[in-house]
């Protein structure tokens, strides 16, 4: 017994000793501060935007960035789920950027003394409504109510005893001297920890915070899915990634194209003073014949500048429709095959098209912008459906002959 007891002490004097800090489970307190958020707005698309511009918010406040779950929307089901941050994406990748925590691990680790109950406060811009907000009563960001506000909270057990209204402060940190405010407002000792009520960013994501995308690298699990897909699904050869959305909520997202400069995402592509054009409807939904005729010419282009690439398989994600059947037919005589997941999964399709030999996403979509930037940082070729307009890429291309 004695020999055991030994044993285990040195095993544990061993596993303490390697234990990493924002990874392992022994943590020191820092000394600058925390920030977290509830990732409450939209779908992953739009909470990877938000995610970047939190990321750098943190860094320039120099406080750890407590790295919230994604919050997921299942079928059938009134609550949101919250998803371990770290189940999509690797930690250590961020920490060569800046300090970040899983929220699961400072609740355990460092909120009994960095933030205990009575000093959890809710940061909002200014009151937030609510529908249970009785007269005459105090002013609140209500941090709580609603779905998914109250879901992602109650996950950690985290109750607010008090809201605080940060405005009239933002978040753009690249423009402005704004970071020294928040710091001479919020002093650390007086709030060591920074909860907004909804990320402290911008959507869709800043230009100057894209490049942060690089640091958003998959989990093992997803990296080494997406390669055994690639390897023993998809045909020996190289292969174009499609996104398509066409699902009734994006038809009628769709609709309001016509009255607006930007939509979503489209800055993307369109530039975000529209210095690459205006929004115009087959940006965001995209006839089939339109699709095949793009589809058509990006392998057509492909097979001329990458001859050594030859695309022998396409693998489609989408919302609703993957158009097989068309896109089949449509490629029949070129030899080439049509994929998409058997089962769905979002992150497995966007980790495989972040891996295609080139990839077409929808310009409005946030979700083709998580694509988009992860090949950036790889300096992958990427284009979108319908852009430029096909009269004006005519126009172009007539010109560059001329030119030739």
């Amino acid at each position: 017994m004695q020999w055991l007891e030994i044993n285990l002490k040195c095993l544990l004097i061993f596993l303490i000793g390697h234990i990493k800090p924002g990874i392992g489970n022994t943590y020191e307190r820092d000394p600058n501060g925390y920030l977290t958020y509830c990732p409450c707005m939209g779908r992953f698309g739009n909470q990877a935007d938000h995610f970047l511009g939190s990321l750098a918010f943190a860094r320039a406040l120099n406080r750890t960035l407590i790295l919230p779950p994604w919050v997921e929307y299942r079928k059938g089901e009134l609550r949101s789920h919250q998803v371990s941050f770290e189940t999509y994406f690797d930690v250590e990748p961020l920490q060569k950027y800046h300090r970040v925590i899983l929220m699961s691990e400072f609740m355990d680790q460092l909120a009994e003394e960095v933030w205990p109950v009575e000093k959890r406060v809710s940061f909002c811009y200014m009151e937030r409504k609510s529908l249970q907000q009785e007269k005459n009563q105090d002013k609140q960001c209500h941090a709580k109510d609603g779905n998914p506000f109250g879901p992602f909270w109650d996950t950690y057990n985290i109750d607010f005893v008090a809201s605080e209204f940060y405005g009239p402060l933002h978040f753009d940190v690249h423009h402005s001297a704004v970071a020294s405010k928040w710091q001479a407002k919020y002093d650390v000792e007086s709030w060591p920890v920074l909860a907004f009520t909804g990320a402290p960013a911008s959507f869709p994501v800043q230009l100057e915070n894209c490049e942060l995308q690089k640091h958003l690298q998959w989990s093992s699990k997803y990296r080494e899915g997406a390669r055994d897909y690639i390897k023993n699904i998809l045909p020996r050869g190289a292969f174009v990634g499609l996104h398509l959305r066409n699902g009734i909520d994006w038809v009628r997202a769709c609709e309001h194209v016509k009255d607006s400069q930007h939509l979503f995402a489209s800055p993307q592509c369109l530039g975000y003073r529209n210095e690459r054009g205006s929004l115009y409807p087959e940006l965001c939904m995209q006839t089939k014949e339109s699709i095949v005729r793009q589809l058509k010419r990006v392998i057509k282009n492909v097979r001329q500048t990458q001859p050594k690439n030859e695309i022998k398989s396409v693998f489609v994600a989408s919302d609703a429709n993957h158009l097989i059947k068309e896109l089949s037919s449509a490629l029949n005589r070129m030899n080439i095959t049509v994929h998409k997941l058997d089962k769905d999964d979002p992150y497995l399709d966007l980790a495989i098209l972040g891996q295609s030999n080139h990839f077409i996403g929808n310009c409005v979509s946030s979700f083709s912008a998580f694509v988009k930037r992860e090949r950036d940082s790889h300096g992958f070729p990427s284009s979108f459906w319908s852009f430029p307009k096909e009269k004006e890429r005519q126009q172009q291309q007539t010109r560059l002959h001329e030119e030739l």
